[in-house]
């Protein structure tokens, strides 16, 4: 790419010249960005008025793939910036972040609502059943004409800037909401010292507190913090009550804090602006602009979805918790079933149901054997391999660095895993790229990123991660894999560019196989003796899979279901409600069991507030599901659960074709037609509930 760039602009942000093609992470600074940045979005600008304002006839190719291909510069740097901010960031990214999320949005704005611009797009929509275009391209051209209307590119002057001003100040509010939840995460820590107080605490979970505080400054002690790897287990095993209490709340207290990072106000405003712009551009309310490009289509097919799940779960959830009562009681004590005390007596119950304890399976689960389980799952499902380079620099020193192969040893991707958790880093496990696939023009290989927030262990010790944690590792592995398997033309529908409720498919569906014996027998091995998991434990892991379902799916539904409730208010209803109020009223209403709390309460519901991204959408991992379940099925019913014809059918219409094709087409072409909820209940123990 030749670029002539100001002196003040560093090109390393956007030639990227290090090894793999990976940008060179030493060849500039934070500080770099603010001009690199300066320079991109204009210049974006002016490759969108050449093509808005190109005097020949608006054809597919100088106006759709000409925007499919123009903004490289503001998308490299755009790249690198968001992927540093959610996993390293720091007071001077958080300050331009602010900054530009409402420069983003406007400039997001003067695109869609760009008259000129809109006219040709729609002028190539008007003929495009005689254009002979390919499915993809016909599809890229509908996606494109759709992205346009639904972004206010139909509106009069006067609303499209009304609607520009809503998006702006709603793209300034999200991204405040995820800097206080970082800063909550970050700033909080609950220093133990005593041995009383570290009572019925295993071993892997010592140490991995034992790092947190010498991290905080306090070596020799230990530290609870708000990263899951710490805190769901401290809160499984803790045996001190008050300990307990205090961190769960504080754990749950996210957000909720009077002062300068308390995101309720935030809330609200971001709740009363989705209504107004959805009023704006024609919609009854936001939830029925967002389920309008979905598979779910409507909230009523959401609620039903939901509310099947929801009774079930109440159900099993109260026979779970009388269970915990009965445990508590003969102990001698007699306190109820707190939310602070379901992780602590469920442990308990499961120990004495199952016959084994977490920490006994904790040892076989290596957070190395476990990428490798995930490398070698995806090299027999699909015939790709990976090369680790262990000298090469990324953003962090903690990020590993793979090569992808296919099976005739083509590179198709490269693959960053960022594992650890660190307070630069936000909560949580996701996935995301600094390039897409694509085949347009010169083409690009995706570079994929993993990143979560597993607990380091000390120096020469193997980490160790929960079965709940390998899942977790396999979900967003599947999420990459859905981006390193894309094979497309369009930049647009490369990968993960798919509706909501089916992105999380390849992703829920990856995850069977960890369980699948052949995975646990090769990968699961003790990490002192290095052997393989027993038969008889394994066995015990596999029954006692849906142990504990109804609280996990309580804890679930309750978080979609308040999502759908509040973005079902219209325009009047959202005009000024108080977010804690609302929620308490909706669950009241939803009759949610005492003894839980939902999976994220409204003021750290980054799915939902932190952008739109899952808005009206947190529905969609059980959607997956329904299918994911179903999905598995096609493998169950060879009898091999790496079958070749049916992991070639996968590949194909799931992993590979991204958006261009129809979801529902993609799903049918894979299995032969959409599945019902059942599959998903059975998975999930609720059958019977």
């Amino acid at each position: 790419m030749t670029i002539e760039l100001p002196d003040n602009v560093n090109s390393a942000l956007f030639i990227w010249n290090g090894p793999l093609g990976l940008p060179e992470y030493n060849k500039f600074t934070d500080d770099d960005f603010e001009a690199a940045f300066a320079f991109a979005l204009p210049a974006h600008l002016v490759e969108i008025d050449a093509i808005a304002g190109n005097p020949d006839a608006p054809t597919f190719e100088n106006v759709i793939e000409a925007l499919e291909l123009c903004g490289e510069l503001l998308s490299k740097v755009s790249a690198i910036f968001w992927n540093l901010t959610g996993s390293n960031t720091n007071d001077t990214l958080q300050a331009l972040e602010r900054k530009l999320a409402p420069l983003m949005a406007e400039h997001q704005s003067k695109i869609s609502m760009n008259a000129k611009l809109f006219e040709r797009v729609d002028a190539v929509y008007e003929k495009r059943d005689a254009l002979d275009l390919t499915s993809e391209a016909y599809r890229v051209l509908e996606k494109t004409w759709k992205g346009f209307a639904r972004s206010g590119a139909k509106l009069e002057d006067e609303k499209q800037e009304q609607l520009a001003k809503v998006n702006q100040r709603l793209a300034m509010l999200g991204t405040n909401f995820a800097q206080n939840m970082l800063a909550d995460e970050s700033n909080y820590s609950l220093i133990i010292e005593g041995e009383d107080k570290l009572a019925g605490l295993p071993d892997f979970l010592l140490a991995n507190m034992a790092m947190a505080a010498e991290e905080k400054g306090h070596k020799g002690k230990h530290a609870v913090t708000l990263s899951r790897s710490i805190i769901e287990p401290f809160l499984a095993f803790s045996a001190n009550r008050d300990l307990r209490e205090e961190t769960f709340k504080a754990w749950v207290a996210r957000g909720e804090h009077e002062g300068g990072k308390d995101n309720r106000p935030i809330v609200r405003e971001t709740v009363k602006l989705r209504a107004e712009k959805a009023h704006l551009l024609g919609y009854k309310n936001f939830a029925a602009y967002k389920l309008d490009d979905t598979m779910a289509k409507t909230a009523e097919n959401v609620s039903k979805l939901l509310q099947t799940v929801w009774k079930r779960a109440k159900v099993k959830a109260a026979k779970e918790a009388e269970d915990l009562s009965k445990l508590i009681a003969g102990e001698g004590k007699n306190h109820s079933v707190a939310p602070w005390d379901w992780r602590y007596y469920s442990e308990k119950l499961r120990t004495e149901r199952y016959s084994y304890e977490e920490a006994e399976v904790k040892a076989y689960f290596q957070l190395d054997k476990m990428v490798d389980a995930a490398f070698d799952t995806a090299k027999r499902l699909f015939g790709i391999s990976f090369k680790e380079h262990s000298g090469i620099a990324a953003y962090h020193d903690d990020v590993r660095v793979f090569e992808v192969f296919d099976a005739d040893g083509n590179q198709i991707a490269i693959f960053l895993a960022d594992y650890f958790a660190r307070s630069s880093k936000r909560s949580g496990a996701w996935m995301s790229g600094l390039e897409h696939q694509h085949k347009l023009g010169e083409g690009a290989i995706p570079i994929i990123l993993n990143t979560m927030n597993f607990a380091k262990a000390p120096e020469g010790e193997p980490v160790l991660i929960s079965i709940t944690d390998a899942k977790t590792l396999f979900h967003e592995f599947g999420h990459a894999l859905h981006g390193m398997l894309s094979d497309v033309t369009y930049p647009s529908v490369s990968g993960t560019s798919v509706s909501r409720d089916f992105v999380e498919l390849p992703s829920q569906l990856f995850e069977h196989w960890l369980t699948v014996p052949e995975i646990l027998t090769k990968y699961a091995l003790h990490h002192e003796t290095g052997k393989p998991i027993p038969q008889a434990l394994l066995a015990k892991v596999l029954e006692s899979g849906t142990f504990n379902s109804g609280f996990e799916n309580v804890e679930f539904t309750s978080s979609a279901l308040v999502d759908m409730e509040f973005h079902e208010l219209d325009e009047k209803a959202a005009s000024d409600i108080d977010p804690m109020a609302f929620q308490f009223e909706k669950l009241a209403e939803f009759g949610m069991p005492k003894e839980i709390v939902m999976r994220h309460a409204t003021p750290h519901f980054a799915h939902v507030f932190a952008g739109d991204g899952y808005s009206a959408g947190y529905y969609s991992y059980m959607w997956s599901g329904v299918l994911d379940a179903d999905a598995f099925r096609a493998f169950e019913e060879t009898g091999d659960p790496f079958d070749a014809e049916t992991a070639q059918k996968l590949r194909r219409y799931i992993y590979s074709s991204g958006g261009s094709m129809d979801p529902e087409d993609a799903y049918k072409a894979f299995r032969g037609s959409l599945p019902s909820p059942d599959a998903l209940l059975e998975q999930r123990g609720l059958k019977e509930a």
